[in-house]
């Protein structure tokens, strides 16, 4: 396999670096730049690239550790909705709107069978957990499914991270009928047919079992869409936590030596070497397979896995190193152990990913 990046790719990794280096509203200055758009189709004034330059940039973000909802809207909302949403849909949710997903339910973060039920009126009723703000939610169902919500409207109640839904109207993502052309988003976001045509309904009950044909298909790939991403981000938070230490460690003296001579510094400061270089490959490996259209769920455990296993314990050592320096909320270092742990909480867990993991390699023997 080869996974070197192609010039396209190369200039969005230096074009986010750029943007984020240099601004003091990095959201909307991503978005200014096209960032923001690179899946969203070409009739729509994107680029209709895919799931590959969009890790790149959750990278770079990651990288800086930078607050921005990119994961949600990018991974979860864009990268969905260009691969599954009718034109319609596209047309309404990716010209401007601010995307998000309702995944996780209370006691599990990615339920393969999700708790949260349609009504035949197509109402949606359950608790989500985790959620984030946004111009609109693509919230997972029983079936299982994926239908889109307005956290604003009536039956919908989103606070503290908390998505309360009572009899909340929706969407079926992809519509009900069939024909209607849509963006999949795969390698150089290649055009597929998904959804459906003029004549879709709008509500899940009025188009019955049609509306969730592909129901399963969409929820696989918005959970995989969601776990690519927050790897992708994680891989450059350590990144960036790693070349925030090394730095620290090759500058700061002691006893007239710089740290980084001593031999215990320098072997702490290559176990969290190993563990950021052995993370982007699984980041990567997973990426790649994803973009290409090729079985990716066991490269997707690998990643997710050794994230919420070794990235932990790498950013403690490099707060370590960094003394009393590493606690300042003047210093960057917190916002990427912060950000470390929020991708952890969003996957799960080392525990939780290592069973996932282990159940996928035992039913594959």
């Amino acid at each position: 396999m080869d996974f070197r990046v192609d010039e396209t790719q190369e200039a969005i990794t230096r074009l986010a670096a750029e943007v984020l280096d240099s601004s003091d509203k990095p959201w909307a200055d991503l978005g200014q730049a096209g960032l923001l758009a690179l899946a969203v189709p070409e009739r729509l004034g994107g680029a209709g690239l895919g799931v590959l330059e969009t890790a790149l940039v959750l990278t770079e973000v990651g990288r800086r550790a930078v607050d921005v909802p990119a994961l949600h809207h990018l991974a979860l909302g864009v990268l969905t909705v260009a691969r599954w949403g009718t034109r319609t849909q596209q047309d309404e949710l990716l010209t401007g709107r601010t995307l998000g997903a309702a995944i996780a339910e209370p006691g599990n973060p990615l339920p393969a069978a999700p708790r949260t039920t349609v009504a035949p009126d197509g109402t949606v009723t359950g608790v989500k957990t985790g959620v984030i703000t946004a111009d609109r939610l693509l919230v997972t169902v029983a079936g299982p499914a994926v239908v889109i919500i307005d956290p604003a409207g009536p039956g919908a109640t989103l606070t503290g991270g908390i998505l309360y839904l009572n009899n909340a109207p929706a969407q079926p993502l992809g519509g009900g009928a069939a024909g209607e052309h849509s963006g999949a988003v795969g390698e150089r976001g290649a055009a597929g047919e998904r959804g459906g045509e003029a004549g879709e309904s709008s509500a899940v009950g009025e188009s019955g079992g049609a509306a969730l044909r592909d129901g399963a298909d969409c929820h696989a790939d918005l959970h995989r869409f969601a776990i690519a991403g927050a790897c992708a981000l994680g891989d450059g938070a350590l990144a960036g936590a790693l070349a925030l230490t090394a730095e620290h460690v090759r500058t700061r003296e002691q006893f007239g030596k710089p740290l980084a001579t001593f031999q215990a510094v320098a072997q702490q400061i290559a176990d969290v070497y190993v563990a950021s270089r052995t993370l982007h490959l699984a980041v990567t490996s997973a990426v790649w397979r994803l973009s290409a259209g090729r079985d990716a769920d066991d490269d997707l455990d690998i990643a997710a896995q050794w994230l919420t296993a070794e990235a932990p314990p790498a950013a403690r050592t490099c707060h370590h190193l960094h003394g009393g320096l590493g606690l300042s909320v003047d210093y960057p270092l917190h916002r990427h152990t912060a950000l470390i742990r929020d991708l952890v909480r969003f996957l799960g867990g080392g525990e939780y990913r290592l069973t996932v993991l282990g159940e996928r390699l035992c039913s594959s023997n």
